[in-house]
């Protein structure tokens, strides 16, 4: 199965999780939350990203890559965390990855931030 998310790639995703992510995690499933990260990105930010993709310019579309990765990333550390070397290991992922996600977020949401970047 192709990956279908437009803000990141599989590879940006898995590289978020760790190397230690469970490798049964399938595309399918990756491409689930790519959707549903797009989709909370664009509903917080008001702006709906996913149809002006192509026209952004490299700078928004890597915060956006770093925001929807991240994102992801969260739910495939905690789908299985047996394959880390501890839980505090994945937590500590789950957590740096959440740090990202959120300081991503609030920038994509600053108005100023979107009037510099357009």
């Amino acid at each position: 199965m192709a990956h279908t998310g437009i803000f990141a790639t599989s590879d940006e995703i898995l590289s978020r999780a760790g190397e230690n992510y469970d490798t049964t995690f399938s595309e399918a499933k990756i491409n689930d939350l790519a959707a549903q990260s797009e989709s909370v990105i664009n509903a917080t930010c008001r702006k709906n990203y996913s149809d002006t993709y192509s026209a952004l310019n490299a700078d928004v579309k890597r915060l956006l890559s770093s925001c929807s990765a991240a994102f992801c990333a969260i739910y495939i550390v905690s789908f299985n965390m047996s394959g880390f070397t501890s839980r505090t290991e994945a937590e500590d992922i789950i957590n740096v990855q959440r740090d990202s996600f959120l300081r991503d977020l609030s920038l994509l949401r600053d108005k100023k931030v979107q009037d510099f970047i357009d």
